[in-house]
């Protein structure tokens, strides 16, 4: 339990930020009935707002407390779902924010409509949905319920609809404008935090050197290591990183309306492209600031200078162990010093409060745009708005009805990952051989839509009921692979079968040539796109050899 000052600076935070939402959603310049102000905030965003934007919506309170049990468990392997973001996020900048940004879309079926056709609109806005229901809101849900119930006492399901309430309440109401604004301020309170309680567990270890010397003597030296050899026992070794990831990466960053929704709201493209590959250096930090505190809980476990005693005994599957869900609140509440910890439970709020607003707006934006406006076609703005702010609620209703189901999973982190893997692969393989392949066409891309998502249910529900199956051996991040070269195969196939036939638009939205997208020339200097591609990707190959 915290202190009663902590208490009241969580409160103020979080009324703080309600209020910051309700005035930036309601006092733009641009007039409030207009969807595209509500929807994608008037086009106007600039890029440092966009980075920090499209990192809080990534980054939540689920991060912060399930990176830090995987630094816990399994040391800094967890950070190559942070790192080789980076490289995705260079796709994003270079190959897909021209297309996107070129084109005016809303929404990322909308760009699959003009590329495709509109049955692939239509499916891909119904998954985009049903997986921000699921991955954005309701395991962000699950986590906030667990650091709230830790912290305050408060019962899970409480405090998870007290969340949903002031949450929902200036994002439903405030549209895009004030989730990015509130995302703005939350992400540097959410860095703030975290690196905090990174220095204090740095100190109280004593150092690198303190920390190396205790996984030596505990034979854990690989708990240092991102890229692990054929076999390790995390089933993430480093060629199904750098294969799985991607088919997740491309995904989650290139073609899930969450978060591409706030690329689509920038000023024109260089503004998009800056903002992105700004949130590619920001994702550089997670490594250090959310997951190494996990892996300095470890530290001071074996040094026994941190009490487990706290932690539930008995794991997610109802058998004896011990439960690391909680460490990052036990860190909280037995390394901090009171006054610091409200700031703390903040950057949680700030993380917790940022995915879900962002998940909320982009299914507002879904079934107003792709499938209230496809039967209703005369509809009004104000009408897209009611629409938008009622299917905005019924996701929250729905979140929290699916909250018994992923709370069985013994990590979070794992958990949502592993429904990425059986989601993402037909969907990166449309926007990918879209993109840069001139003969994919819309009955090959439908075809692949359905015929994909089918198999990934399939293979995800043996997994569930057969665990012991060849299929549920199977580690998830290979298993999205295999998915991805299924669904590619079919593709090409069906793509010979039944040849494209452009229309004026999709003969527009496909690169002739990889490298057609550098011809572009971008704002000059340090600020040009390619320079900055070339640094991110630079950094992120000096770090990978660091923490080989």
């Amino acid at each position: 339990m915290i202190s009663t000052i902590d208490t009241v600076i969580s409160i103020c935070y979080v009324a703080f930020i309600v209020l910051l939402g309700f005035w930036a959603g309601l006092s733009g310049k641009k007039n409030k009935s207009q969807s595209s102000e509500y929807f994608l905030a008037g086009k106007s965003l600039r890029w440092p707002m966009i980075g920090m934007a499209l990192f809080a919506t990534n980054i939540s309170c689920l991060h912060l407390v399930s990176l830090a049990q995987s630094g816990f468990d399994t040391g800094l392997l967890s950070g190559n779902f942070e790192w080789m973001a980076s490289f995705t996020l260079i796709l994003l900048a270079v190959f897909f924010v021209p297309f996107y940004i070129r084109s005016g879309v809303a929404t990322l079926p909308d760009f699959l409509e003009r590329r495709y056709n509109r049955a692939c609109r239509d499916w891909l806005a119904i998954v985009s949905v049903v997986s921000a229901i699921i991955i954005h809101i309701a395991f962000s849900f699950l986590a906030g319920g667990i650091v709230l119930e830790t912290l305050f006492g408060i019962h899970m399901f409480t405090s998870i609809i007290i969340i949903a309430v002031v949450t929902g309440a200036y994002t439903i109401i405030g549209g895009l404008r004030a989730v990015v604004v509130t995302e703005s301020v939350q992400t540097v309170v959410l860095l703030t935090g975290a690196t905090i309680i990174t220095v204090l567990s740095w100190v109280k270890v004593g150092g690198w050197q303190p920390m190396v010397q205790i996984l030596q003597e505990h034979q854990q030296m690989d708990k240092l290591s991102m890229l692990r050899p054929s076999g390790d026992a995390s089933q993430l070794p480093w060629y199904a990183v750098f294969l799985g990831y991607p088919v997740l990466g491309i995904w989650y960053w290139c073609a899930d309306q969450t978060i591409v929704q706030r690329v689509l709201g920038a000023k024109d493209e260089n503004q998009a492209r800056t903002g992105v590959l700004f949130c590619g250096f920001i994702k550089i930090l997670p490594v250090f600031i959310f997951i190494l505190p996990g892996l300095f809980a470890y530290v001071l476990y074996k040094q026994g200078a941190l009490d487990l005693s706290g932690l539930p005994q008995i794991t997610a599957d109802g058998q004896p162990g011990l439960n690391t869900k909680g460490i990052y609140s036990l860190m909280i509440t037995k390394l901090v010093p009171s006054g610091l910890v409200g700031i703390l439970v903040a950057a949680l709020l700030s993380g917790l409060m940022s995915q879900i607003s962002g998940a909320l707006n982009a299914i507002a934006t879904l079934v107003s745009y792709d499938l209230y406006k496809r039967f209703k076609p005369a509809a009004s703005d104000k009408q897209m708005i009611k629409t938008g702010r009622i299917a905005a609620t019924l996701a929250s209703l729905m979140s929290i009805a699916l909250l018994p189901l992923l709370n069985q999973y013994e990590s979070l982190f794992n958990g949502i990952n592993d429904i990425i893997a059986h989601i993402a692969p037909p969907i990166t393989c449309v926007f990918l051989l879209g993109v840069f392949w001139k003969k994919a066409s819309a009955t090959a891309a439908q075809y692949t839509l359905w015929c994909g998502s089918a198999l990934g249910a399939v293979v995800y529900t043996i997994n569930k009921i057969f665990p012991g199956s060849v299929i549920g051996t199977i580690p998830f991040m290979m298993m999205a692979f295999y998915l991805f070269c299924a669904c590619t195969l079919l593709l090409v196939v069906l793509s010979y079968a039944y040849p494209v036939v452009h229309t004026e638009v999709s003969n527009k939205l496909y690169w002739s040539h990889p490298l057609a997208a550098l011809r572009v020339k971008g704002w000059p200097g340090m600020a040009n796109y390619k320079v900055l591609s070339a640094a991110l990707l630079l950094t992120m190959v000096v770090l990978y050899w660091f923490f080989r």
